[in-house]
């Protein structure tokens, strides 16, 4: 309960939450075979705990160097069978650490990594050559705190032990100017294929959480992501310049958008030129009173393309979904199909934005204009509303092909007037209440949803044995 009283005037919703929370985890045990077993993309030949190379799990001792000793020792084994560190209950106090191919790193019940709050223990990386800088601020950011890079089959998952990126501190000297660099996320995978990220808890991110990046063939479920609402930048989920991910069953309390969709930052992302694309997202639950369930953009130059989310709820959150993007930004926004969407108390059921925030630096091109274009929303129930839709598209680049259908919508006690402001977007709605915008026109249609299968839904997971 700790989390709620640090909300405010939230508290009594994150009451409410921990209920849907506590549902949540009971629905996710399904995925757990029992306590000696558990399912993943890969098995493992070989066992180690992390007490094997001198871990101590008093919350005071660093296990930096644990965790080093003990993936070096086991990445000979990714030739024979692959091998998994196991990290019993106890407070494991750890900075930054590189994992390996053909790896497991599972979580025991009652684990609790805890991140240094030692940024000598967070080793500085160059910027992502798709933003040409850290999002904090110009030049390099510090590792995440689990991160690899270059590898295949790596899996991350556990009996729902928690990670806990301990952020108070990062974010005091984020709001106060004192960080040089950005600062870490939690877990971070760069040009890696075949990654697992499943039944875990994570809480306090100096930053984001989890961010799989130019990276493809990941799978990331049953995940409990927390943070105080106020937090800043703590964003759930950003797959970034990913192909074939797919996201489902999670639970996010967050300081912005519980999902970002992402794939580089004007013109640096525009000349790496690598989308996200072949996207799922299901069954998600989010409560972000400041930002969106699920936020495509802001950067977004190299592309997004066919992303699927369906069964989403969201519970006092600014936005559903929410496209955000900006001259300058250039790349695409396409064949996003999104549908079953249950939402309650909402400051927008729909928000698109063409004009939104910043430049990496002076060097974005003002002529690079995105094509946001066949967005697909369908069967949305939302309750308590302020606004039903705010779209605003590019003067000279509207948004087209927008579709919205089988939208209800009921309205706060007292609702504001316009209920639409609708600019530079053209599409259709259908069954929509209440009624949409003269952009938008009344049309009888069932907004599509794509019938065939994306090859990450066809990945079949193996029950794994603890020694």
């Amino acid at each position: 309960m700790d989390l709620c009283t640090k909300l405010g005037k939230y508290n009594l919703l994150c009451l409410s939450s921990i209920f849907l929370l506590l549902a949540c985890l009971g629905e996710c045990r399904h995925g757990k075979i029992s306590n000696n077993h558990y399912l993943a993309i890969s098995c493992r030949k070989h066992s180690a705990l992390l007490t094997d190379f001198g871990g101590v799990g008093d919350g005071k001792t660093s296990n930096t160097k644990a965790f080093h000793s003990a993936i070096a020792n086991l990445s000979q084994y990714a030739s024979d069978g692959g091998a998994q560190l196991i990290v019993p209950p106890g407070k494991w106090l750890t900075g930054a650490f590189n994992v390996t191919s053909h790896f497991t790193l599972y979580l025991q019940k009652n684990a609790l990594l805890l991140a240094s709050q030692d940024e000598a223990e967070w080793p500085v990386l160059a910027p992502l050559p798709s933003y040409g800088r850290g999002r904090d601020k110009p030049g390099g950011r510090f590792s995440s705190l689990i991160f690899g890079t270059h590898l295949t089959d790596v899996v991350i998952t556990g009996n729902n032990g928690t990670i806990d990126g301990q952020g108070a501190t990062w974010w005091k000297k984020f709001h106060k100017g004192q960080l040089k660099i950005t600062r870490p996320y939690l877990i971070e995978f760069l040009y890696s294929n075949q990654i697992q990220i499943s039944h875990i808890t994570l809480i306090n991110s100096p930053s984001w959480n989890v961010h799989p990046t130019y990276s493809s063939n990941v799978l990331i479920q049953r995940l409990t992501i927390l943070a105080p609402v106020d937090s800043p930048n703590t964003d759930g989920i950003n797959p970034d310049s990913c192909t074939n991910t797919r996201i489902e069953d999670c639970y996010i309390v967050s300081g912005d958008d519980c999902i970002a969709v992402k794939s580089g930052w004007d013109q640096y992302g525009i000349k790496f030129g690598m989308p996200t694309k072949q996207l799922i997202i299901r069954k998600l639950t989010c409560i972000s009173p400041d930002s969106a369930a699920i936020a495509l953009g802001s950067e977004m130059s190299g592309g997004i393309q066919d992303v699927r989310a369906e069964d989403i709820t969201a519970i006092n959150t600014e936005s559903g979904v929410r496209i955000k993007t900006a001259i300058g930004r250039g790349g695409f926004v396409k064949d996003i199909f999104v549908r079953n969407m249950n939402f309650q108390t909402m400051k927008y059921v729909f928000w698109m934005t063409g004009s939104y925030g910043s430049h990496p630096d002076k060097g974005y091109d003002p002529k690079a204009l995105p094509n946001v274009t066949q967005i697909n929303y369908g069967d949305i129930v939302a309750k308590n509303v302020t606004y039903s839709a705010r779209l605003e598209g590019i003067e000279n680049d509207p948004f087209t092909g927008i579709c919205i259908s089988n939208a209800e919508i009921t309205l706060r006690e007292k609702p504001k007037k316009q209920q639409w402001k609708c600019t530079g977007i053209e599409g259709v709605t259908s069954n929509v209440t209440p009624k949409a915008c003269d952009l938008l026109p009344e049309k009888k249609i069932d907004c599509p949803f794509p019938e065939d299968t994306l090859p990450i839904d066809n990945v079949k997971l193996r029950t794994c044995s603890l020694p």
